[in-house]
């Protein structure tokens, strides 16, 4: 019993675990990938007018969307450099990814009276040594190379301008340490752009399938587009944390074939203790059906009992865990490890777990009392 309910927390625990895990980055990825990102098929960048924005918004699951130019730029703040890839987005932008909610420092915001301001990903203003003061901007330099010239030399391959920062974001490692996001007018004259963008940006409405706006959205822009869900742009991470999800729930239910064992056991050295009670038994009538029941029905009392306190157990140090935060994530600052409940892992684990236990009690049960030749 203590086998199998040891084993049926871990399974409620470590489930539970990894739908935190699973939440955590769907929280951390989706609010900064939007719902449904469009894309050209050939080239990194095409003529805005190629596609009919007015009719993209008539969409009924789209809420709003941004028109985007992207490319590697290199910042400079004193004497140290770094690389970073420069999103030139409309204001549309922060309210879809919630930006204010993810700021560390400073304001969410892309433009301050009628200067433009740049947000940056927090590990990578640390690696430029810059900070977000109180009262004034920072400022960096950014180079952006120029495009479709011939570099002579002494001329500069790179357009380059002063930028104040409004504020620094925190979302993942990835997009902090190479997020440098600016207004798209910004962007455009870094790069050379008139009516060129790289991307569209969508947000779809909550209640909305991004699956089914995606091949709306694919019928509105053609076949020179490529339509591609959060999902679809993250797809390696997610499909990682299922698959590891998977392989420790199966890794768990091998522990809990071997933890059964001692349920045969028991069931064995039962049958044997109480074999002169079976001889009585026979001696006055009881079938072997009716001895095979009461022991069958016995070897899932066991499991039931075991099933029981492993679940209330494993539920409870999950409470724990949501309540008090007792365990932290490694390399998080003391935050806590995250953990989701969820009834449904509890109905397929008390599934398995009850499958498995009445297959290792019918079996030595029914072998037991067809081998022993006194209830012949």
């Amino acid at each position: 019993m203590v086998g199998i309910a040891t084993t049926t927390a871990a399974l409620v625990i470590l489930l539970s675990a990894f739908n935190g895990i699973e939440t955590m980055i769907e929280k951390l990825y989706s609010e900064y990938d939007t719902d449904i990102t469009v894309r050209v098929k050939k080239g990194k960048s095409f003529h805005e007018n190629r596609l009919d924005f007015d009719e993209i918004s008539e969409v009924e699951g789209v809420s709003s969307y941004s028109r985007v130019v992207e490319d590697v730029v290199i910042l400079k703040h004193e004497k140290k450099w770094a690389n970073a890839k420069m999103i030139g987005v409309e204001t549309s932008f922060l309210q879809m990814t919630n930006m204010a909610d993810h700021m560390v420092a400073g304001v969410s915001k892309l433009n301050q009276e009628t200067t433009s301001v740049a947000l940056i990903g927090a590990s990578l203003l640390e690696r430029l040594g810059a900070y977000i003061p109180n009262l004034e901007n920072e400022f960096i330099t950014c180079y952006a190379p120029k495009r479709d010239i011939r570099i002579r030399p002494g001329k500069s391959p790179f357009y380059s301008q002063v930028i104040p920062l409004s504020g620094s974001t925190n979302f993942n490692r990835e997009v902090n340490s190479e997020s440098f996001i600016v207004p798209i007018t910004l962007g455009k004259e870094l790069l050379g752009y008139d009516d060129q963008i790289s991307a569209v940006y969508i947000d779809a409405k909550p209640e909305i399938d991004n699956e089914q706006l995606k091949n709306e959205l694919k019928q509105i822009v053609g076949d020179d587009f490529t339509v591609k869900t959060n999902f679809e742009k993250n797809e390696i991470i997610y499909m990682t944390s299922k698959s590891e999800r998977f392989i420790v729930a199966i890794i768990l239910v091998f522990i809990f074939i071997l933890a059964a064992f001692n349920l045969v056991a028991s069931l064995t050295m039962l049958f044997f203790e109480k074999l002169g009670n079976i001889k009585t038994m026979k001696s006055i009538g009881a079938s072997k059906t009716l001895i095979f029941r009461i022991f069958f029905f016995e070897g899932l009392l066991i499991a039931g009992k075991g099933v029981f306190f492993g679940l209330l157990f494993g539920y409870a140090i999950c409470f724990v865990q949501q309540q008090y935060g007792l365990i932290a994530m490694p390399n998080s600052n003391g935050e806590a490890f995250p953990i989701a409940v969820s009834l449904m892992d509890g109905v397929i684990i008390f599934t398995i777990v009850s499958v498995l236990s009445a297959i290792f009690s019918y079996f030595p049960v029914k072998y037991l009392i067809q081998k022993n030749s006194q209830l012949g």
